[in-house]
């Protein structure tokens, strides 16, 4: 299969060029060499960003995708499966504390009450908020 060239890639990838250079400064990605003055990159490299994306899409740094693939080596070897459950477990945190955001909110909303501030189950969401806030401030 021959090498593609950084703008070719960028345009069958819908990844910008510059993010691309990014990419391979960060060592997700390497090229194969140059043509002139662009890059060029092995075919391969765009299951690699399909990877890339996968990953950010579900909450991944680039820096812990980087060291889930392993370098930039175009054929990814093995993904780091530990990582993928503490993440997947971390999602499970994330999508309860939203459900539980949602269901308040939509209570806040339906509530009954003339004052919005006069409901007790509005007040404990409040309450809540405002301590997780501290609690954020005080560990920084």
């Amino acid at each position: 299969m021959f090498d593609i060239d950084i703008s070719e890639l960028a345009r069958a990838t819908g990844v910008r060029a510059s993010t691309l250079r990014f990419y391979e400064e960060k060592g997700l990605i390497a090229s194969t060499g140059r043509r002139g003055l662009k890059r060029l990159f092995s075919a391969t490299v765009t299951e690699r960003l399909s990877l890339i994306a996968l990953g950010r899409a579900s909450g991944f740094s680039l820096d812990e995708i980087a060291a889930m693939l392993g370098g930039p080596n175009p054929k990814v070897q093995d993904i780091d499966r530990t990582r993928l459950r503490g993440k997947a477990a971390e999602l499970d945190r994330r999508i309860d504390q939203l459900t539980r955001m949602r269901d308040g909110l939509t209570h806040a909303a339906d509530c009954k009450v003339p004052q919005l501030m006069d409901c007790p189950h509005f007040l404990r969401i409040v309450k809540v908020a405002g301590a997780r806030r501290r609690y954020r401030a005080e560990a920084v």
